[in-house]
């Protein structure tokens, strides 16, 4: 069986793609589906290409026993719609930047990440860039529910096995 693949996608892939790729990861290990799940990230504009995640989300991704060390920024490609299942983007302004650049005949099924969340009012994961560390503390809640959502989403849809 060919691996399912799971792109999350903001903006510059520094603060909220990369601490939705480092939980869902997480959670991959914990339920022993990392052979079969391959998550990354990657963000709808090229600023930070190559960079490590904000040290802010490190920071608050390590706080509860998250590593975005490995991660490093890079941009949407229109590839990346016939190498994914799922693109999950984190905001509406991402979700149309994603769409622009999606090829005709693009497999990957687009969706907005917070859609795995809906026991929050919110549909959009906020950017925490411009603001002090707790906006980083409130995207970790949003972003770890919705991947706890994504994760049962995936078991129920592709008949997987919980460990």
């Amino acid at each position: 069986m060919a691996k399912i693949r799971v792109l999350m996608v903001c903006l510059g892939n520094i603060c909220r793609s990369p601490m939705a790729h480092g939980v869902f990861e997480a959670r991959l290990r914990e339920h022993g589906l990392e052979d079969v799940i391959e998550v990354d990230s990657a963000g709808t504009a090229g600023y930070h290409i190559g960079a490590k995640p904000d040290p802010r989300a490190r920071q608050e991704a390590r706080s509860r026993g998250y590593d975005l060390e490995h991660l490093r920024a890079r941009k949407l490609e229109p590839e990346d719609f016939q190498e994914f299942d799922y693109i999950l983007t984190m905001d509406d302004a991402n979700y149309q930047n994603a769409e622009d650049i999606r090829p005709a005949g693009g497999r990957a099924e687009l969706l907005r990440f917070l859609d795995f969340a809906p026991q929050f009012d919110e549909h959009e994961v906020p950017d925490p860039y411009y603001g002090g560390d707790q906006g980083f503390v409130h995207v970790m809640d949003l972003v770890e529910a919705a991947a706890d959502g994504l994760l049962e989403h995936i078991r129920t849809h592709r008949a997987l096995k919980a460990s």
